[in-house]
């Protein structure tokens, strides 16, 4: 039998599939039944920005309700009295920490330097095995350019790196114009591993309001080919751990995925999709695929079929372009 077990972020997990950040990592009940149905770690749903500045804000600007002559102590509970979202966070981290036996990842979500490194202070003070800190900054404004963005990047994983000394990951999105080099320097500033890749959720417009609103579309396994390439590209070429998340449905999505040279997978929409239980079929299918080729372990296969391994490296980049255009016939899976 193939021996599965692996580490990631110094992190001695049993196999390689995670369960990342969703609903399903924001109680305690549904950790265990992750944890249950065979995920090797968990990331906590992430500690966000906008929730930290609109505590913030209530707490420093709590209104004019204590003005009205009527209401004596002020409409709101006191500022002492009022749990911030940092409390919530450290509160299932406290939980989950006390409860489960497989390691747990906190995560932190934002777009500016702000009070991350305080913040992240706070969850490793809670018991958080490593951190996420998952960067969602859409470069939207005209006049910032791509090195003003690769800049913030950088600074904001620099101060968090000072700030703790438990490993850290790094989730980002691909919309770098060079993403293999921003991973060597994203490495090069204190990233443990990289989570590739971070999905910005588009919005929609509403035709009847004629106003924007948010859709969330979950990821198929057609989302696979963007972190499969790039995981690809860096394996043995990038200094970090390499985990992979968006599109990983399936145990041949992330048999894949390991053949390419992640470490680890992250499964989030299929089991939204589908529940905790799927995990289990998944590590299951994983392990299946491994044995019937007669691997010892997961290092024997890891990045097998990466750029540096295959035989036409070439077929990662633009030379493949041509054969993939000319492949195409109707009728075939590509039609959606």
């Amino acid at each position: 039998m193939t021996d599965l077990t692996t580490s990631y972020l110094g992190l001695s997990l049993k196999h390689p599939v995670l369960a990342s950040a969703s609903p399903l990592t924001g109680s305690v009940e549904s950790l265990l039944e992750l944890e249950s149905a065979g995920a090797a770690a968990v990331v906590l749903p992430s500690l966000f920005e906008e929730q930290i500045e609109a505590d913030l804000a209530l707490i420093h600007h709590p209104g004019d309700g204590g003005s009205n002559p009527e209401a004596h102590g002020g409409y709101l509970p006191d500022a002492a009295d009022h749990p911030t979202a940092l409390d919530h966070a450290l509160d299932l981290l406290g939980a989950a920490k006390d409860q489960l036996r497989i390691p747990v990842i906190a995560s932190l979500n934002g777009d500016s330097d702000g009070g991350w490194a305080t913040y992240a202070a706070a969850l490793e003070g809670g018991g958080a095995d490593a951190l996420e800190l998952n960067i969602y900054l859409v470069a939207a404004d005209p006049t910032v350019s791509g090195s003003d963005v690769e800049r913030a990047y950088l600074r904001l994983v620099e101060h968090v790196r000072a700030a703790v000394s438990v490993p850290l990951a790094v989730k980002v999105g691909p919309q770098f114009s060079s993403p293999a080099n921003m991973a060597r320097r994203l490495a090069d500033a204190g990233a443990d591993a990289l989570v590739l890749f971070n999905r910005f959720y588009q919005p929609d417009i509403d035709l009847e309001t004629m106003s924007v609103r948010p859709d969330l579309v979950l990821s198929t396994s057609a989302d696979l080919r963007l972190t499969l390439r790039w995981i690809a590209v860096m394996a043995g070429r990038v200094d970090a751990a390499l985990a992979a998340t968006g599109g990983a449905h399936t145990a041949d999505d992330v048999v894949k995925l390991l053949l390419a040279g992640a470490d680890v997978a992250m499964m989030a929409a299929a089991l939204l999709k589908r529940g905790p239980e799927h995990l289990h079929d998944v590590v299951e299918g994983v392990q299946r695929w491994f044995d019937e080729r007669d691997y010892r372990s997961l290092d024997e296969a890891r990045g097998s079929v990466s750029q540096v391994s295959v035989a036409d490296p070439a077929a990662y980049e633009r030379a493949n372009y041509l054969k993939t255009l000319a492949s195409y016939r109707p009728g075939t899976s590509s039609d959606a």
